[in-house]
């Protein structure tokens, strides 16, 4: 078998619902990382034998896959196709894991992953009656930007319940407070603040015409643990979960250039190592993260002890919290290093791309290690990769 390379990673900056880059279409902005991506390593986009994209949503402009769409929008050859993926939050760590999977066993060279959201132009959709023309009743329109919709009534009612609702559920079952969940929220936007300010992303980010961001939208300088206090829970009355220590509802893309060794120009910034799933019941999805990292460890023949750094994406400051208490070999202090997505943001298609790309920079800049990439997904499943340089 051959072994999957990342030769590069880029984003978009991440705009705030209703922000900078609500008025950009999705299959737009997946075209500017596909095309930053082959212009920054002068590949001719010939050569790439898919584009794999991942996309939560689907519902309006991103539908008919985006993924193909988005690659005749960059410019590339009609010869070059395109596969759309949806495994919710984690739909681009799943464009880059079966991207990495066709160059492994030969099915292709080079392979462009990654993914994108537009969580500001989601549609409402409304559901459609069996009937041409109902003759009596009211349609009921559903808001396409996050969360279910048309749930199947057959599914017991504990799985169906918010995602936020969940985050809920796991503070009470951990025992994970609210001073811890803010603490750690006012970490990350600090830590994200500090990383742009010292150019740590600028290897990464490509802008998007006439939509420049100076840094993700979403970031908070000046907050603390004291401020984020006193914000009301979302999710219950006496709750622990707030807007302040959950991600927002965002928008922006994210590409990863996966190649053979040797196939595409310069150095590589990382190796795929190893990838693993996991499920857990759809109301615990939270703390699916931790196995899924356990078993990808395993298969790398690494344990927690040889990882220098981690990118979890922080869909709630309380999921992090456990998923920290879950890996008790992890030390903190590497977890989120330049922040995470409860600053950065998350739009869902595109924050898998996101924390594998910046874990693949992270091991260049500091001249190699072992990286872990692990993101929590509705519905009960959790996905990590490991990188290795």
């Amino acid at each position: 078998m051959s072994a999957a390379f990342i030769y590069d990673a880029v984003r978009t900056p991440f705009g705030r619902a209703g922000g900078a880059l609500a008025g950009v279409r999705p299959d737009d902005l997946a075209a500017v990382v596909m095309r930053a991506t082959v212009q920054r390593t002068g590949l001719d986009p010939a050569r790439i034998a898919d584009v794999i994209f991942g996309d939560a949503n689907q519902a309006g402009e991103d539908n008919r896959n985006v993924a193909r769409f988005a690659a005749l929008l960059a410019g590339f050859p009609t010869s070059v196709t395109g596969v759309t993926v949806n495994r919710l939050c984690a739909s681009s760590v799943e464009a880059v894991i079966q991207g990495a999977r066709a160059i492994e066993t030969g099915d292709a060279d080079v392979v462009l992953a990654g993914g994108v959201e537009s969580m500001s132009r989601a549609p409402f959709v409304v559901e459609k009656s069996p009937k041409p023309w109902p003759a009596v009743g009211n349609q009921t329109m559903w808001n396409t930007s996050i969360g279910w919709r048309m749930v199947n009534r057959a599914l017991p009612t504990p799985w169906t319940i918010s995602n936020g609702e969940s985050a809920e559920k796991i503070a009470r079952e951990w025992g994970i407070s609210r001073d811890a969940q803010d603490a750690f929220a006012a970490r990350s936007h600090h830590l994200a603040a500090q990383a742009w300010e010292a150019g740590v992303y600028d290897p990464e980010i490509v802008q998007v015409a006439g939509a420049e961001l100076a840094r993700d939208e979403g970031i908070r300088s000046d907050t603390s643990a004291d401020k984020l206090a006193g914000l009301t829970p979302l999710f219950a009355a006496d709750g622990t979960v707030t807007a302040g220590n959950s991600s927002s509802i965002n928008d922006g893309a994210s590409a990863v250039l996966l190649a053979a060794e040797g196939a595409v120009q310069g150095e590589p910034l990382a190796r795929i190592a190893a990838r693993a799933a996991h499920g857990v019941d759809p109301d615990d999805f939270p703390i699916a993260p931790i196995e899924a990292a356990n078993k990808a460890l395993a298969k790398a023949g690494k344990t927690w002890a040889d990882v220098d750094v981690v990118e979890l994406n922080e869909a709630f400051a309380s999921q992090s919290l456990a998923c920290l208490a879950g890996w008790p070999d992890l030390d903190p202090a590497k977890l989120n290093i330049h922040g995470g997505a409860l600053a950065i943001g998350h739009p869902l298609g595109a924050s898998g791309g996101r924390i594998i790309g910046h874990a693949a920079h992270e091991l260049k800049r500091r001249g190699g290690g072992v990286a872990v990439a692990a993101i929590c997904i509705g519905v009960g499943q959790g996905l990590a990769v490991v990188l290795e340089r």
